[in-house]
């Protein structure tokens, strides 16, 4: 068919169609809904580790230290600058356990789940299986 053809017979109606059919397509595919769903996941364990880190951790901390408004009080001036390095370290602190605790869960954790189906999966054979897919294998090499 002519290219011109083509675009001249495109009805618009049928073209939006089928692109809201690929877009759900896209969008109900189970790999998209699982990221959906790890991404969410993984806001509220980020919400839940910083809270842990901002009130139990970092206060604890601020116990050994003579400042009064705590870890946020940690600054210096640089050239009539003030820098909070307080605040950073416990935005470092919140990453490292994100990190620590995803790396566990998928590095680990998962990958402990891979082995193990791994070795639920390989089937181990009898005598008389192996005996008989000898024989097959003989037959078909006999036959050919």
């Amino acid at each position: 068919m002519d290219p011109l053809q083509k675009v001249i017979s495109i009805v618009p109606t049928t073209k939006v169609l089928s692109i809201m059919d690929e877009f759900r397509e896209f969008a109900f595919k189970g790999n998209f809904i699982n990221v959906a769903i790890g991404v969410v996941i993984g806001g509220a364990f980020s919400k839940v580790v910083e809270a842990l880190v901002k009130s139990i951790l970092m206060p604890f901390v601020s116990l050994f230290t003579p400042v009064e408004k705590g870890y946020a009080g940690w600054t210096f001036v640089f050239n009539g600058v003030e820098i909070l390095y307080g605040v950073f370290l416990g935005e470092v602190i919140n990453f490292l356990i994100v990190a620590a605790a995803m790396f566990f869960f998928i590095v680990k954790f998962l990958g402990w789940m891979v082995n193990v189906k791994k070795e639920e999966s390989t089937l181990v054979l009898t005598k008389q299986e192996e005996l008989l897919i000898e024989i097959r294998d003989l037959l078909k090499a006999k036959a050919s």
